[in-house]
């Protein structure tokens, strides 16, 4: 593993190899040093952390200074690994001016490297004017969980011809616009691979199947963080609730019982001294 710092170019120079690109999510510093020093390529600062963190029911209601605080505190605790920020909802809608402001903030003020924008066509003039700009786009396309509303809820995205066409015509789009790579979550593993094979620029897949160019997943799903239920797509390689609710309840239960803390845990004194306060 290489300790350079991953950019774009380690992007296409992955792609080009045909190197799987790794990638996962974080929140916070300390998660943030984890998977970095794990030699993971790209960290997502998602707006799932509107779900993951911040307890909300969707990432909608997450705004840029959320984002923007969250980001900071992941790059401080990274020296490879790219950061990607999302952008948050209505962040990149309202108007091209705005949108482009947006984007420059989330690299100004926080440290990340590229942001990543939901949706295809309709915002590929938006993805165009930001990359213009010099600011990396990472796009995302499938099921977009900013627009969970319209979409019915969240479901697998290109299932028939009309929709698997549209998918491939944006992923063509948002190439054409300058993103350095996309993202397709929930999508039917044949039509990810068709459009893994129709561009020239990386495919990050979660829920998407094997033949995309890198995976990303929620690190707390893939560690089993919540110990509650998981989509389908998400493989558990830890079982983290387990080991933490044990340390959890063994503490509780020590401190009850006077067991903890135990003479090594704390400190003396100079008992002349301690004479002297009685």
């Amino acid at each position: 593993m290489s300790k350079d710092r991953v950019t774009t170019a380690t992007f296409r120079k992955y792609h080009a190899e045909g190197k799987k690109i790794t990638m996962l999510t974080a929140y916070d510093y300390p998660m943030a040093k984890l998977v970095d020093a794990a030699g993971i390529d790209a960290i997502l600062v998602g707006d799932s952390l509107g779900n993951v963190v911040l307890g909300y029911g969707s990432t909608i209601p997450v705004t840029m200074d959320d984002m923007v605080h969250h980001v900071k505190a992941v790059a401080r605790g990274v020296q490879r690994a790219m950061v990607v920020a999302d952008m948050p909802f209505l962040s990149y809608h309202v108007s091209r001016e705005e949108s482009l402001r947006n984007a420059g903030r989330l690299l100004q003020e926080t440290g990340a490297q590229a942001v990543k924008m939901e949706g295809g066509r309709e915002i590929a003039e938006t993805v165009r004017a930001i990359t213009g700009a010099g600011i990396p786009v990472m796009g995302h396309l499938g099921l977009t969980p900013q627009s969970i509303y319209q979409m019915g809820g969240y479901k697998v995205q290109g299932k028939d011809e009309e929709a698997a066409r549209k998918l491939l015509e944006d992923a063509r789009a948002l190439e054409k616009a300058g993103a350095f790579s996309v993202v397709l979550e929930c999508v039917p593993t044949p039509l990810a691979k068709l459009i893994t094979e129709s561009i020239g620029i990386p495919t990050i897949g979660i829920g998407a199947g094997p033949y995309c160019s890198g995976q990303v997943l929620v690190t707390q799903d893939m560690l089993g963080f919540y110990g509650q239920f998981s989509p389908k797509f998400v493989k558990r390689y830890a079982n983290l609730h387990e080991t933490i609710m044990q340390g959890l309840q063994s503490y509780r239960k020590e401190v009850e019982s006077g067991a903890f803390p135990g003479p090594e845990h704390g400190f003396g004194m100079d008992e002349e001294v301690l004479k002297k306060l009685y």
